[in-house]
């Protein structure tokens, strides 16, 4: 759908020509802390729907880290509060959130497991959102974290499933 324009101040377009849509600091921080618990993953996978953030496409699982504003959050308290421009940003936000349901649907059609996170989830408890997504890994994941050398960086680290006893 085709927004229409809208008159806007200055310093306003210059903060939204601002806002990243892709990597931003909570997507970097998450895919960081899983890529230092031996988690490999592709960033903003454009071969499925909705361009997943982060996708571990061994375990079929996609993650997206949601901006509160642009996927509506608490949107039917929040929509109350525009002030600028309201018609277009509640037809723009309604948009997204309609889009998040579709792109949803069909990744879980498609076998994956979908997870969402807030930005403000991921900077003020990124460890449980990691257990969250650790929780998912088969059972037989073990993640081995390698000691540090003497200048005390870490060496490597290797995820693997463990060995089971037939």
């Amino acid at each position: 759908m085709k927004h229409p324009k809208f008159v806007t101040l200055p310093e306003i377009s210059k903060r939204m020509s601002n806002i990243k849509l892709k990597r931003g600091v909570a997507e970097s921080m998450l895919a960081k802390s899983l890529w230092h618990h031996g988690i490999r993953y592709k960033l903003n996978y454009r071969a499925l729907p909705g361009s997943p953030d982060i996708v571990i496409t061994k375990n079929k699982i996609v993650i997206f880290v949601d901006g509160e504003f642009w996927h509506g959050q608490d949107w039917e308290n929040r929509k109350q509060k525009l002030k600028s421009n309201r018609e277009y940003w509640i037809e723009k936000i309604e948009e997204n959130i309609a889009r998040d349901k579709r792109n949803d649907v069909l990744l879980k059609e498609a076998g994956w497991t979908v997870i969402h996170f807030w930005e403000k989830e991921v900077f003020k408890n990124l460890e449980t959102c990691i257990d969250s997504i650790l929780a998912l890994l088969p059972k037989n994941f073990s993640i081995q974290i390698l000691p540090k050398n003497t200048s005390g960086h870490q060496l490597s680290m290797v995820a693997e499933p463990l060995a089971t006893s037939h």
